[in-house]
């Protein structure tokens, strides 16, 4: 489903901001900081705050999930209800050497029991290390 689409499904006016943050998060096909995402835009990159506020809307509508690295830095996945791409509720792994985070979809994140009352409202698995790329770098460094 192209993104005006799927925005117009989920009640969200297909604004340029938001279709082009949602086309290049479905292209990604991995999660993506504020600041990476940002510098994909063609042409100037968007207002922070704006697309900020784009992500949060698309988060609270079900079209992205995000997940928080180690470094800090949250970070989006597009995960369109009828493609494989990322659906959210698995593990992800972080590059601390370049960055970059991939999902690990075979690995579901665990069920947890929690007291009377308690309502989960997120959860996350984040792994983090050095990617193939990475460590290769490095032991050819050495």
């Amino acid at each position: 489903m192209e993104p005006a689409a799927l925005l117009r499904a989920r009640e969200i006016r297909p604004t340029p901001l938001r279709k082009e943050a949602l086309a290049l998060l479905f292209a990604a096909g991995v999660p993506l900081s504020l600041k990476t995402l940002s510098e994909r835009f063609q042409g100037k990159p968007p207002d922070r705050v704006s697309l900020y506020r784009t992500l949060t809307l698309l988060e609270l509508k079900g079209i992205v999930h995000k997940v928080l690295g180690a470094d800090g830095a949250w970070r989006y996945c597009a995960h369109p209800p009828e493609e494989s791409g990322c659906p959210g509720n698995h593990a992800h792994f972080l590059c601390l050497e370049c960055g970059s985070m991939f999902c690990l979809q075979d690995q579901p994140l665990p069920v947890l029991t929690l007291p009377d009352g308690c309502v989960v409202e997120g959860k996350q698995l984040l792994a983090y290390g050095l990617c193939k790329e990475c460590a290769e770098l490095r032991t050819k460094g050495k």
